[in-house]
């Protein structure tokens, strides 16, 4: 390639990253994003509820009418259900919940020192599929694979004479593009759930969705990038980033794959807790007349069965005790007031969320109440039902919408907020089940993750590329990512229609159809 096409070229990425980051920097905050369309959905109720549509909703065989949220009574009923409405949003207590045993196993190094070990005893022909892995791994830890895995990345590929870039690349890769996969549940299932189950009852509202609707494929997702991440890395990125030359600061005065003998110790007493903890549930669970099973059926994977309702509380007590152990252990925690504490770090990340939860709920709830979103879900589905696209190009069509709008919306909680009411129904409308709706929202949503500066860890990760090459950009990284993200979003969503097509279980009590007529 010629010296004035590589000048070309980088002159075309520089002016589209440029466009990006000046179209995603005039957006608002999410909390505004939804404020703004609660004040956009309640003008819209007051001008529809005059018209008379001819649409039927097929679970009440009657025709849509739209509310006017403006109206006295309506006004009157938002203000005074506005506590309520906020503290019963779905995914509000789910995550907090979650979080506050995750952000003790983080802070008391418990979840660290295990991502430590399982790269420091992994030959080094395995470094790049295995820190792939530990990368979709850490998402049970909400940032610890920003701030962990990826730094740690570039240090054991240097350590291994390969070039940093491709450790932080192969790093990144499964940390955020691979958002989706990863082998066990974690808070994010959990917050999905939420939206998604709370658009599936806009249109069925004794629709109910599992918090592990996706666990099965997830863990086949795994698999599947961890593959496809080593191919790329290794025959793409690694030869690209090998010609730059390393002349950053990368003397780090910690050497972050170490861990003392005390953090050893800690991890093995903690791990130790953690395995006899999941002994004992299975041993609760595993008897026929367990408390644990629907009284209904007597299965364990039902949505009306007591374990299934306690995941959330268990993703808390599995993080929290060993963590708790693991830091008394290893010396980290001193007293009862340090576990507090730990909490206390890990709600004070939270207040961001918290604040785009309140106007999400209250839009959420206003969309619902106007019957907007079952009208506009309904006569999408019609013109759907009239262009008779098969149902794996629909899911296709959901996959890239999904990509094209994370490159301007980071937050997967606020894209799915905004999208769940509308693609959930009208996807319901022609047959397509909720729980393969919200699988290939999670695969838009992670592989655009990887190229959009707008995304708030996209910065530290170009500091972090910094202290080895220190003429690395913004154009930089996204050139080194666009690999991972074009090619992951072509298998993964062929990966999807394969798993539909074989009939493999999406995940716990998770149908890949919904019936209509």
């Amino acid at each position: 390639m010629s010296t004035t096409t590589r000048n070309t070229e980088g002159r075309l990425m520089t002016g589209f990253l440029n466009a990006v980051e000046k179209a995603g920097n005039k957006l608002p905050e999410p909390a505004l994003i939804f404020f703004y369309f609660l004040l956009v959905v309640m003008a819209m109720s007051a001008v529809l509820s005059t018209v008379d549509f001819d649409v039927v909703n097929p679970v009440t065989n009657e025709a849509v009418k739209i509310n006017n949220l403006l109206s006295a009574q309506a006004i009157t009923v938002t203000i005074s259900s506005m506590v309520t409405t906020f503290t019963s949003f779905a995914p509000l207590g789910i995550v907090l919940v979650a979080m506050l045993g995750v952000g003790v196993a983080e802070t008391s190094g418990f979840i660290n020192t295990g991502l430590k070990k399982m790269l420091r005893v992994t030959p080094k022909k395995l470094l790049t599929p295995m820190i792939i892995f530990v990368a979709m791994f850490s998402h049970v830890a909400a940032d610890a694979g920003y701030v962990l895995v990826i730094p740690l990345g570039a240090i054991i590929f240097m350590s291994a004479g390969r070039h940093p870039l491709a450790g932080i690349a192969a790093a990144f890769a499964g940390v955020s593009g691979g958002f989706a996969a990863n082998m066990v549940p974690t808070g994010n299932d959990a917050l999905l759930q939420g939206f998604t189950q709370t658009a599936a009852q806009l249109l069925d509202n004794t629709y109910t969705v599992n918090t592990l609707c996706n666990l099965f494929f997830g863990i086949g997702s795994t698999v599947m990038i961890t593959l496809v991440g080593w191919w790329v890395t290794e025959r793409i990125v690694e030869p690209r980033v090998s010609k730059l030359e390393i002349d950053g600061d990368y003397q780090h005065n910690e050497d972050m794959s170490q861990y003392s003998a005390k953090e050893s110790r800690g991890f093995k007493v903690a791990g130790l807790v953690m395995i006899l903890g999941l002994a004992g549930l299975a041993a609760l669970a595993w008897p026929e007349t367990s408390l644990l099973r629907s009284p209904v059926d007597g299965s364990l994977t039902s949505y009306g069965a007591p374990i299934m309702k306690s995941i959330v509380p268990l993703i808390f007590l599995i993080f929290i005790i060993p963590g708790i152990v693991y830091g008394f252990v290893a010396g980290t925690f001193k007293s009862g007031k340090d576990v507090i504490n730990a909490m206390n770090e890990s709600m004070s990340k939270m207040g961001s969320y918290m604040v785009m939860a309140f106007f999400c709920a209250m839009f959420i709830k206003a969309f619902g109440d106007s019957n907007i979103g079952t009208l506009i879900a309904l006569a999408g589905a019609d013109v759907l039902k009239t262009m008779a696209l098969p149902g794996e190009a629909t899911i296709i069509g959901m996959i890239l919408l999904t990509a094209v709008v994370n490159i301007l919306i980071g937050s997967a909680s606020a894209k799915w907020a905004l999208l769940s009411p509308i693609m959930v129904p009208m996807l319901m409308a022609v047959g397509i089940s909720p729980e393969l709706t919200q699988a290939a929202f999670r695969i838009g949503d992670s592989t655009t993750n990887i190229i959009t500066p707008l995304m708030v860890f996209f910065p530290l990760v170009v500091v972090y590329c910094q202290r080895y090459v220190k003429s690395t950009g913004v154009g930089t990284l996204v050139s080194m990512m666009m690999p991972y993200s074009v090619i992951f979003f072509i298998c993964w969503s062929i990966f999807l229609l394969v798993w539909w097509a074989v009939g493999l279980p999406l995940g716990v009590n998770a149908p890949y159809t919904y019936p209509i007529g």
